[in-house]
């Protein structure tokens, strides 16, 4: 029997298929490195590949490397190891469209922690994630800033129990978290009546964008604040440090009780690797499922405002979260789906300070797709993409605003008229 070649639907010679597995050097998980048959159908998914049309910079030619690294082909000091691993957006979307069901996050992950381990990681990564392993400093920048703080302040007519928000969608198993670190309390997949809520800051957002989380609790009254949280890990494990970043994941597990909301998609897929997909919802998701009715509407100049939105990748190519926010975006604007909102923004983590003429590549198409819809706002999920969108509208001088979802929908119940107290209909 003759075996069918295998089609690059890039039309490129694909790369050779993968040599036997031999004993290789440990960087990599060798059943992840050796699932991937070299299709080539994550080339046209891949930004970095849109930016150079070399192999080198696609996922499928990152593994090549990746293989050459694990079977000493390559030396650890190799110049195109060192430029590849860093020019990676670590995106995911190459995940989307793998027929294999390669884990790419996961062999970049183990990449750069051999990559950049110790001197060899980015000074600026170093620094950042120097800050935020410190929990002393991110409370003390929220006191500052004032993000939301304090307990659920529901009624029980108006609280909703947490057995009613089930996951909007579930990774392939293959993704998931270890089944020991998946949480015992229920294994259906629902949550238990009555579990508490906790709203995670986020290292950034409580900085940057305090009022992201002040919007996330007016929009639910129900949820807690705990003020005594660290950084989630997110950032560790994507610049080399994937071992801490696990540990700060599982310590953040520890110090918010009951379901984990974040208001960043990022955030969410490490948290939900890691303490399982029932502990984790990111806002939209949770919205969505609680069956928030959304009040009032944007409007500008009188009109009801024109609305983008720019995916998170990770929420969406690690957690599948796309139709919730685009739906809580519509009910209150009109919606306007930009031909790039699902891919990267080259945000990226610390991508867009490391290497930032390589992120404003990945972001200008966006902005120009935003400017020719003639939006009003460009809605984001995650405060990483808030900051890169909003930074490239400002340098365009666009009219357009970046804002993200929750701020969003809190300016569209600050615009809907007044309920009066039930029992005095006769009150306007």
């Amino acid at each position: 029997m003759t075996d069918h070649p295998i089609v690059d639907p890039t039309g490129h010679t694909p790369a050779p298929a993968p040599a036997p597995p031999g004993p290789g050097l440990g960087i990599f998980d060798k059943e992840l490195l050796d699932r991937c048959i070299s299709c080539g159908f994550c080339l046209p998914a891949c930004p970095t590949y849109a930016l150079t049309g070399e192999e080198t910079s696609s996922p499928r030619g990152r593994i090549t490397l990746m293989r050459a690294l694990e079977a000493g082909d390559l030396a650890p000091d190799d110049p195109t190891l060192a430029e590849e691993s860093s020019f990676c957006l670590g995106c995911r979307a190459c995940e989307t469209v793998c027929p294999a069901g390669v884990e790419y996050g996961q062999l970049l992950e183990q990449w750069r922690d051999h990559q950049w381990s110790g001197p060899n990681r980015p000074w600026i990564a170093r620094a950042l994630m120097a800050l935020v392993s410190r929990p002393g400093l991110l409370r003390l920048q929220g006191l500052v800033r004032r993000h939301a703080r304090g307990t659920a302040k529901a009624t029980p007519s108006t609280a909703t129990p947490a057995e009613s928000v089930p996951a909007q969608s579930t990774p392939p198993a293959t993704a998931g978290p270890d089944p020991a670190e998946t949480p015992a309390d229920d294994s259906s997949g629902q949550l238990s009546a009555g579990q508490q809520v906790s709203l995670m800051l986020g290292c950034v957002e409580r900085g940057l964008y305090p009022g992201v989380s002040r919007a996330a609790q007016q929009l639910c009254p129900e949820i807690t604040v705990p003020t005594r949280q660290g950084c989630c890990g997110a950032l560790h494990a994507h610049n080399g440090d994937s071992k801490t970043g696990a540990e700060l994941a599982r310590t953040l597990g520890e110090q918010l009780p009951g379901t984990i909301l974040t208001t960043a998609g990022g955030c969410a897929a490490h948290l939900a690797h890691h303490l399982g997909r029932d502990r984790v919802r990111e806002l939209s998701e949770y919205l969505d499922a609680k069956g928030h009715q959304t009040v009032g509407q944007v409007t500008v100049n009188g009109r009801r405002a024109r609305a983008a939105l720019q995916d998170s990748c990770h929420l969406r190519n690690g957690l599948g979260v796309t139709r919730p926010p685009r739906e809580l975006i519509a009910a209150v604007a009109d919606y306007v789906e930009l031909p790039s909102a699902g891919k990267c923004c080259g945000a990226a983590g610390t991508y867009a300070m490391l290497r930032p003429e390589d992120s404003k590549k990945v972001l200008e198409p966006k902005l120009d797709e935003a400017e020719e819809a003639d939006v009003d706002y460009v809605v984001t999920v995650n405060p990483g993409c808030l900051r890169q969108v909003q930074q490239g509208l400002r340098s365009r001088r666009s009219r357009a605003k970046a804002i993200h979802l929750a701020e969003f929908l809190a300016l569209a119940a600050r615009s809907a008229p007044e309920v009066p107290p039930s029992g005095n209909p006769a009150q306007r």
